[in-house]
């Protein structure tokens, strides 16, 4: 039945991967199932047969489905199905989406979707590296253009080696995990994580993942030649040069003059009328184009910027290559929240904010990986007002989600542990102004916050990004680059770190890859960024974390009880541990190894809340005087807590120095007094005098006096 079935195998760093062609999805343009150990990730590539109408961009998809039944879970939520995709599943669209969007003609307009479906998980294979290679093979025994192979693979450092796709007991201990992508000649996507890593060591272990993206490249090209589908034609959008050659010459003045400006809001000020005008003179020769003149306007702008940079040395805004914008930092902005700090780049201004709370408000994962739970949450915003747009906020986009997870990985490495510091932490980056690198100012901004939040962090944390304009063999680098030198440049280098070295990097092209001469280059020029952004910027607003938090912050202690002593801090149905926190007004977390946290606003109900929890914790002594209260009444006496689930009796007896008649001549129910222990019997029953605690209470004093 299935006579085109095939299996293609290979290896990756010493694990065996396998693609299997013709049995499933027999309609996509291009499919196979990846097998990596036993992760196994269904791959397709499909595309439209006609290109869509009144667009200006190539409209690719990119979707990284996370299967539940992969890793043996039924989900959590109410429907009990996959919703919307996770976090992680995001991530790793982008990180897929990047490498081979750049590799597709920039003159087509047929939509092209990507599917990497997760059927199975094997912990030491991450599913991402399966997706990624899955998806170049796919996409290059397909009929759909695409200017591949590449490869991706994951590399960690343990124990000061470099591995290549390290397995997840080598994760759990790697100080650095780098995605790298690479075609047979360049690198052409960069991701990482790092533990300070410095520069050399980062770029030796790009390049050892760039030999074994080669293998993998050379193995799908040989299957590509074996059973690829021959490329289809497809309708070229490509402009009409003639009308752009006419629209340079008309308006190529009247652009440099506009362009030439560091002020955003006065560069589209002065091309506003230019555009008007180019659209009325144009759009008479040529009616029913005017998305063809709106091409030639942006490749005009993008002509001018490139020349001045390749042909001059000149920036738009008037700087030299690796001078940054004016640069400024600012922290306690904002009243009652727990830290903020803003951080500004010329146009570009980011506020973040940072909350802390109790490890309960840590948030819980529902994912195909081996976290639960997350105590350190970044989030991004990016409104339209912030680069002078209408439209309206519709929650976080990709774009959103890929920025605030970069801040995070960039802070993640200098944060305080839990036992250090045991709160959950969430810092929100509102970008107030855009033009360009907001997510490196919010690496900066939320430094900041964190250090105004009394966060003791291990460095502070600095982000820059990186530009390169190529021409064949020429090219050229350029630090701090604004929206403009984005837009019109090859490359966007982010490159987030301490003074020690490297923790997070993320690389976005628009062209076919990056040599080894030109990273390093990188490196060197965002290192000296970030260098002179910690000591002349973000330490002159605030040199070191806070020594006390806010008053507004929840205050907090750690206790540690013995396992088996959990049940009577808990209570039946969660009775005491509610009580302890309404009376106290506090918040309790018990962990399963018996960590308590307990925080509140306020110390002193942190306090007596962990007094009580000692108290339930701490078995009665013969001797020991505790503060109770009267909780019944006998004819033979009364009955008092002295911790929430410990009860004594105090004898009729032993109430007063006297003898009493009724025990409700001395104590009433709810009373507050104090007694001593002055025996246990063989049950368990405790047996408290008021008359003997009195009597102590009194000699101490006596002896105090004298």
């Amino acid at each position: 039945m299935f006579e085109n079935y095939r299996v293609f195998k290979t290896e990756l760093a010493g694990k065996p991967i396998s693609f299997e062609v013709g049995k499933m999805c027999g309609l996509s343009n291009g499919a196979c199932l990846v097998r990596y150990g036993q992760t196994t990730v269904l791959c397709n590539a499909t595309a439209s047969q006609k290109p869509r109408d009144g667009i200006d961009f190539f409209p690719l998809s990119v979707d990284f489905e996370e299967k539940l039944y992969s890793v043996g879970k039924i989900p959590g939520s109410f429907l009990k199905r996959e919703g919307r995709p996770s976090e992680k599943a995001i991530l790793a669209s982008r990180m897929v989406d990047r490498p081979i969007r750049p590799l597709f003609p920039k003159d087509m307009r047929n939509d092209v979707s990507v599917v990497m479906t997760v059927m199975s998980v094997d912990p030491d294979c991450q599913p991402e590296v399966a997706g990624m290679i899955g998806t170049s093979f796919a996409l290059s025994i397909s009929d759909i253009p695409w200017n591949g192979p590449v490869a991706g693979v994951n590399v960690g450092l343990v124990d000061g080696e470099i591995v290549i796709c390290p397995d997840e007991a080598q994760r759990a201990k790697s100080d650095m995990l780098v995605t790298v992508v690479g075609s047979a000649e360049k690198i052409v996507m960069i991701e990482a994580g790092a533990n300070e890593v410095d520069d050399d060591t980062m770029l030796e272990a790009i390049l050892k993942a760039h030999e074994e993206c080669k293998k993998i490249v050379t193995f799908i090209s040989d299957v590509q030649k074996e059973i690829g589908k021959e490329k289809f034609s497809f309708e070229s959008q490509e402009i009409d040069h003639d009308l752009f050659e006419a629209i340079k010459e008309y308006a190529i003045d009247r652009v440099k003059y506009a362009l030439d400006t560091d002020d955003k809001v006065e560069r589209e000020a002065r091309l506003a009328p230019i555009v008007e005008d180019i659209h009325q003179k144009f759009e008479e020769t040529h009616p029913d184009q005017a998305s063809q003149i709106d091409e030639c306007i942006y490749k005009l702008q993008k002509f001018i910027v490139r020349r001045w940079l390749l042909d001059e040395g000149k920036r738009v805004d008037g700087r030299k290559l690796d001078e940054m914008r004016p640069l400024a930092a600012e922290v306690g902005v904002l009243p009652r929240v727990h830290g903020s700090g803003m951080f500004t780049r010329g146009q570009t201004q980011v506020l973040t904010i940072a909350t802390l709370g109790s490890m309960r408000e840590a948030q819980l994962l529902d994912g195909i990986d081996s976290e639960e739970t997350r105590r350190y949450m970044h989030h991004y915003n990016f409104p339209s007002y912030s680069v002078g747009e209408t439209r309206p906020s519709r929650g976080p986009g990709r774009r959103e989600i890929g920025h605030g997870a970069l801040a995070q990985k960039a802070l993640e490495p200098v944060l305080p542990s839990e036992e250090e510091f045991p709160y959950a932490m969430r810092l929100v980056s509102e970008v107030l102004s855009s033009n360009g690198s907001t997510s490196q100012a919010s690496i900066c901004g939320s430094t900041l916050a964190l250090m105004d939040a009394g966060v003791p962090i291990k460095a502070p944390v600095a982000g820059i990004s990186c530009g390169l304009i190529t021409e064949g063999d020429r090219w050229m680098t350029m630090v701090d680059i604004q929206g403009l030198e984005d837009f019109y440049g090859d490359m966007d280098f982010k490159v987030g770190g301490t003074h020690k070295g490297i923790t997070a990097i993320q690389m976005d092209l628009k062209i076919d890859g990056l040599t080894p001469e030109i990273i390093k280059e990188a490196f060197a020029k965002t290192h000296k960024a970030r260098d002179y952004i910690l000591d002349e910027i973000m330490m002159k607003a605030i040199p070191a974390p806070r020594d006390e938090l806010s008053e507004f912050a929840p205050k907090m202690r750690t206790m540690k009880i013995d396992v088996e002593k959990i049940r009577d801090v808990i209570g039946q149905g969660g009775k005491v541990i509610q009580k302890i926190c309404a009376e106290c007004n506090v918040k309790i977390d018990i962990e399963e190894d018996g960590r308590v946290f307990i925080s509140a606003i306020n110390k002193e109900d942190i306090n007596r809340a962990a007094n009580i929890v000692e108290l339930i914790v701490k078995d009665p002594e013969i001797g020991a005087i505790y503060k109770g209260r009267v909780t019944r009444l006998m004819s033979f006496g009364a009955f008092v807590e002295i911790a929430p689930g410990k009860e004594g009796l105090v004898h009729i007896s032993k109430l007063e120095n006297y003898r009493v008649e009724k025990v409700e001549d001395v104590v009433s129910v709810g009373d507050e007094i104090v007694v001593m222990v002055t025996e246990i019997d063989q049950q368990g029953r405790i047996n408290l005098s008021r008359k003997d605690a009195l009597a102590k209470l009194e000699a101490k004093k006596a002896a105090d006096v004298q």
